[in-house]
């Protein structure tokens, strides 16, 4: 296991408690109380397509096929010099009529992060016209061909927010 993946590979077990305050510059958690927002696959739309970036000091590709059968699905790649350090295999839902973002981690010999039926499940907290705002990751629309991530890890004690810029292939 590289040193990313040990740093990231904690965030898989955390339990994700988030939502519509800012937790970080670009996240959010929900108050205590406070219900998830109503939403459909449409309103994740402007995520289909073939992506390529920076993330961690590395590149990433990414891909997110069009909503059918009540999903989309979604792939990531997360490489530099040195080869891949990991993939994420995503799977976006309703549930509740509200976004869930399913995501399962393998390292680069493709074994898996999580036990066989375990996933980190990030659960949609805000929803704005051009950003979805899951438990400790964020997506902002930047125009038709952008993307901006952010995702909130800890480190010991704490909370790091890191920065996913997509750029349409």
């Amino acid at each position: 296991m590289n040193r990313l993946t040990a740093w990231i590979a904690p965030l898989a077990f955390m339990p994700v408690v988030w939502g519509a305050e800012l937790k970080t510059e670009h996240t959010y958690q929900l108050e205590v109380g406070e219900a998830r927002p109503t939403a459909t696959l449409d309103d994740a739309g402007w995520l289909v397509g073939s992506w390529t970036g920076t993330a961690f000091g590395q590149n990433l590709e990414a891909a997110w096929n069009p909503p059918s059968a009540g999903s989309m699905i979604g792939l990531f790649k997360l490489y530099g010099d040195d080869g891949v350090a990991f993939y994420e295999l995503l799977q976006l839902t309703v549930e509740e009529d509200t976004l869930s973002l399913k995501v399962k981690h393998f390292n680069a010999d493709f074994t898996a992060w999580e036990e066989k039926a375990d996933f980190v499940n990030f659960r949609l907290v805000k929803k704005e016209e051009d950003a979805l705002h899951f438990g400790g990751l964020s997506f902002y629309k930047r125009g038709d061909d952008a993307i901006d991530g952010y995702i909130v890890m800890r480190n010991d004690e704490e909370l790091v927010e890191n920065h996913l810029k997509y750029t349409r292939r």
